[in-house]
Parts: structure tokens; sequence; C-alpha cells
């Protein structure tokens, strides 16, 4: 797998103009929200009931673009900036995902926000802003880049959390969500200033060969690893640093939250990996152990506090904590010592695409339900099958899925983060996958308490008028649904979309 490195010092590789196709869906989505703020600011309230549609346009006419990049793979990788952004088969398949999750996140917004008492089309704006920052962080392959993609993430995730301004648990969470944002950023930045110092360079691949020249590990560079990794800690919602995501989930709007428990959760994933595989693959007896521990932590502590958990949304909240211990697991044994088949990074990917569906669809359930009883306690979905037999059939796939039971895509993708941890015989991945193990079973008895809610329970107020279903939020519950049993039946479609033996980082 580190062999990959060795690509970079290939002349042909660094391309030092700017390829316009490659940047294509970065310009055409820029463009795009340059183009919805403009409507908004000349047009002001007769463009409003159109910003969605537009919205959603500036998602899906990038992924045109980036659906071509994909079909001319023989030209691919494609370098800029000296290696410093990179477009290739891994950097498009997150693209992808990122899009459509903004896509996705309109439609379960679109209702929402109309219904509201809100003006929405800042919403929207600052929502393609960050998915732009989305985009960038998947090419990415220098440190400033990096960190300028990430704050472009954060900073319209924090206006959203508080959208709804006289609504005290909103404003809890946008201050919860920017106040500790701010903070792990700043110790973030603070890791990756101690990286530069020590190797003189921001690119990750001469950090690599800065620090894989160095002999033993300095105990400079051991701090910048523990502060650099404490602050995506904190983007993923991992343990310790996972305290903001319950509340903020809560208080913030119900698509907003949605888009940080898929969307925003990936993008820490994706600089983690980058950071991890390419930067620091010298440096794995450090890395290993901290994220066993990091792993570790977040499913246990996600999962027995999701138990206790009488409201659905912050159900979802600890139990997304509990899903990022999964996805954390792979990077406790990527090191040189790892032979197994199945890489590393591949098996986070394929998890980061199969939790954006079932997450996605679950949200979309909650937003459905709560349009007719007005409440998220679990207690509300009593009866759903009732007299919403295909909502709650849908329910029901995604929490499966996220049960991690077959057919539906989350065993596949928990099968894949077991393969990883197991196949090497190391003690590092059989004392985790064990771990993983117990955690999955504690998993399965609060998601599937929730199926028993709504299967054998009675309605709590017996009121069997139907659910609306408008067609955005029907949309959103469509595309879901299908990506969930696609990905569980035919688990391969994930693999080739994450195909990292051409990586080129």
């Amino acid at each position: 797998m580190l062999s990959l490195l060795a690509q970079i010092d290939q002349p042909e590789f660094i391309r030092p103009d700017i390829d316009w196709h490659a940047v294509a869906p970065e310009l055409l989505l820029l463009s795009g929200g340059a183009i919805i703020t403009t409507l908004d600011l000349v047009f002001l309230e007769r463009v409003r009931k159109y910003m969605p549609t537009l919205t959603g346009l500036t998602f899906l006419i990038p992924l045109i673009a980036v659906l071509t990049l994909w079909n001319q793979s023989e030209d691919l990788p494609r370098a800029m900036f000296d290696g410093a952004y990179v477009v290739d088969r891994y950097s498009l398949a997150l693209k992808i995902l990122f899009l459509l999750s903004g896509y996705v996140v309109v439609l379960l917004s679109t209702e929402y926000m109309a219904e509201g008492d809100y003006y929405d089309s800042e919403f929207y704006q600052l929502l393609s802003a960050s998915v732009l920052g989305m985009i960038v962080m998947s090419s990415a392959r220098d440190l400033i880049s990096i960190f300028v993609a990430l704050e472009l993430i954060s900073i319209p995730a924090y206006l959203m959390a508080a959208w709804r301004k006289r609504d005290l648990k909103s404003n809890e969470a946008g201050l919860k969500y920017m106040l500790m944002g701010v903070f792990a950023s700043g110790i973030m930045l603070y890791g990756m200033s101690l990286l530069y110092g020590f190797t003189g360079d921001t690119k990750l691949s001469a950090i690599a060969g800065a620090i894989g020249n160095g002999g033993e590990t300095s105990p400079l560079i051991t701090l910048a690893i523990v502060f650099t990794v404490i602050g995506f800690g904190f983007k993923v919602s991992a343990v310790p640093f996972h305290t903001w995501a319950p509340d903020t989930y809560e208080g913030a709007p119900t698509p907003l939250t949605a888009f940080l428990a898929v969307a925003s959760k990936s993008a820490g994933f994706v600089a983690l990996i980058s950071i991890v595989l390419v930067a620091l693959p010298a440096q794995s007896d450090v890395v290993e152990p901290l994220m066993w521990v990091l792993s570790a932590l977040t499913m246990t502590v996600g999962n027995l506090i999701a138990i206790r958990q009488t409201n659905i949304v912050r159900m979802l909240a600890y139990s997304g904590v509990a899903q990022a211990g999964y996805m954390l697991a792979p990077l406790a044994v990527f090191g040189d010592n790892f032979t197994g088949t199945t890489n590393p990074a591949n098996a986070i990917v394929n998890y980061l695409l199969v939790y954006a569906a079932m997450n996605l669809g679950a949200f979309a359930v909650v937003l459905l339900v709560a349009r007719k009883t007005r409440s998220g306690e679990i207690s509300s979905y009593g009866g759903l099958m009732n007299y919403a037999p295909g909502l709650g059939a849908a329910m029901t796939l995604f929490l499966f899925s996220l049960a991690g039971i077959p057919p539906v895509g989350g065993w596949w993708a928990k099968f894949q983060i077991f393969n990883v941890l197991t196949q090497n015989g190391s003690w590092t991945g059989i004392s985790l996958a064990v771990i993983a193990a117990v955690n999955s079973v504690i998993a399965a008895f609060y998601y599937l308490n929730i199926a028993k809610q709504m299967w054998f329970l009675p309605e709590p107020n017996e009121d069997h008028t139907p659910i609306g279903f408008p067609a955005p939020l029907a949309i959103a519950l469509g595309i879901t649904v299908v990506a969930t049993i696609v990905f569980g039946i035919l688990p391969g479609i994930t693999g080739d979309l994450s195909d990292f033996t051409n990586l080129a980082l």
C-alpha cells in the first residue's frame, strides 16, 4: 500500500499547469454558489421559491463533470500545484459522495425551510459553500489546502446550526459547535505547524519523505501527531471529543443534522486518511496505538450512551459517534507490517459510502414522522407500521443496515472493517475486532428497539391520519432506500468506486 507513494517521485506525475477539466467540478460548484447568491441579492423574495431547485442543480451539474472525469480513468491521476492537489479515482469517488449527499440534504431541507419562519436562501448558499470545501478536501494533498478546506466546511456549518434564531436549543447548538470547533481547529493547526517546522514543507508526500529519513521518532513529531489527531477527532466526533455532537444534532435544523452526521463527518475522515496514510506512514508506531484507543473508546462510549436515549435524534447522534469508532479501526493496523489484501483506506471509504445512504435515509424518515407527531421521541414511532407501512419498512431497512444485518448495505461495510482488522493476524487488529463485535451486538439492541416500537407497539395517541409525503422528501427517501439495498446486494459497486489499487496520493 505504501509503495503507492513512490509514484510521486515520477517526473511525469507532476503537471505544474492548472488542468481546467480536472478542477471543473470545483469551478462549477463555485459558480453555482455565486449565481444563487447574486439572484438572491437582486430578486429577493421573487426567487425564494426557486432556491432549492437552483441549489440542487448547483450540485448535480458538477456531478456530471465528475462522471466525465471518471469515464476518462486512463488519464488519471491528474496533479496540480506541484502535487499538492490531485484528482484520481479516490478523490472522484468522494466527490460523488459529497455532491449526492448535498443534493439529498437539499431535498430534505425544501419543505422544512419553506414551512419555517426564517428566510432560507442564505441556508442554501452556506450549504453550497460547505460542500465546496468537501470536494476540495477530496483532492487536497497539502496541509494548507486541507486546513482551508476544513474551515470552508466548518464555518458555514456553524451558522446553519444556529439557523432557528428564536429557538434556544438551536442557539445552544450553534454556540457549542462553534466554540468547540474553533478550539479544535487551533489545536490541529498547532500540530500542523509543528509538522511544517520539523520537515520544512506542507506537502504530505514531502513530509512523509522528511520523517521517513529522520530515523527514530522525534518527541516533536509525536506531539505534532497527537495535536493533529485531536483536531480531527473533533471533526469526526471521536470520544472524548464528541461532547458537541448530541446537543448540536438535537438543536440544529434536522436537515443540517443529517448533513453534519454524514457529509461533514466524511470530510473529516478524508483528511485523516490523507494525513495518516500519506504523510505519516513511517510513524505507525505512534499513530496505531493512538487510533486503537480512539476507536475502542469511541465505539464503546457511543453505543453505551445511545442505549439510554429516548429522543431519536440524540440516539442517532450517539450512534454516529459509535459508527465513527468503527471507521477509525482500520487506521490502527495500517503500518508497514500490514499484509492483508483489503486496503484499510478502502474499507473506510466503503463504510462512508454506505453510511451516507443509510443515515440520510434514517433522517428522511425522522423528518416525515415528525411532520405528523411533532415529536422526536422514540415512543412516537409506536404503530408506524399500521398507518404508514411503507415508511416503517424503509426505517426498518435503515436500522438493519446501521446494525450490520444482511442483506442491506451495512453488513458489507462492517465486514470490510472486520476483514482489515483480522486478516493480518496481529494482536492489535484481533483485539479491536473483538471489541467491535461486542459493540455491534450492543448497537443491535437499540436499533431493533425502534423496530419493535414500529412493528409491535400501539400508536401512542391513536391518531391514524396518514403522513403527508412532500415530493422532495419522497425523492430523498427513494434515493437512500435504493442505495442502501444496492450496496448490500451488489457490494462490488462500492469496491469499484473506492478502488485504491491505482491511488496516487
